[in-house]
């Protein structure tokens, strides 16, 4: 497994992005392998993670930046599959979100919890089979969703009635305000015209 993990991250190293763009460019400058900056880098931000102020931040950055920019150029390449993968991404994300929205002032208190919070968001987005978030959605989220289907579309269609009987609402008393107020500037515009010009 340990091999296999070494072949993968090797592999990594060796796609032509952004990131391995700039890690060659360390490597000519400073002699050193790219792959040990990149683990003196990724040792650095465990660390951080570990003990350092702000971990929070880092964290969600993490889970927030990659996924999005691959996200992006999945929505602009020709290819299915890549959509399908970070959507499912974005799904686990979200019920995790909401999640640990309601257990953060807990959770926060544990030693090391933004270390295994990175280590779960890198899990959800690492290009493996084993991927989590393919995992957790197959497995929690699919089911879920499915058994509720019905209740949730009833709810989202209830509740998508109603904001649009609330836009159209909004809308016609604004145009009536406009129309009053637009009246009262005649009026005011006639009054004053004749007490000008009497």
């Amino acid at each position: 497994m340990f091999a296999q993990l070494h072949n993968r991250y090797e592999a990594l190293l060796n796609e032509n992005n952004f990131v391995t763009d700039l890690l060659a460019t360390v490597e000519e400058k400073t002699g050193i392998q790219k792959k040990y900056i990149a683990s003196g880098v990724l040792s650095l931000i465990s660390l951080y993670l570990l003990f350092g102020y702000g971990a929070s931040l880092l964290c969600n950055l993490i889970g927030f930046v990659y996924p999005a920019y691959l996200s992006i150029k999945a929505i602009e390449s020709k290819k299915k599959d890549d959509d399908t993968q970070w959507l499912t991404y974005w799904v686990v994300y979200g019920f995790f979100s909401i999640a640990e929205a309601f257990s953060d002032i807990f959770l926060s208190w544990f030693p090391f919890y933004y270390a295994g919070k990175c280590l779960f968001l890198v899990w959800c987005m690492a290009p493996v089979t084993w991927n989590g978030s393919a995992i957790l959605y197959s497995r929690v989220v699919r089911p879920v969703f499915l058994r509720h289907q019905a209740t949730l579309d009833s709810v989202v269609n209830n509740l998508s009635d109603k904001a649009k009987n609330m836009a159209d609402t909004v809308t016609k008393e604004g145009e009536m305000s406009v129309n009053q107020w637009r009246l009262s500037l005649s009026l005011d515009s006639a009054t004053l015209t004749s007490q000008i010009h009497p």
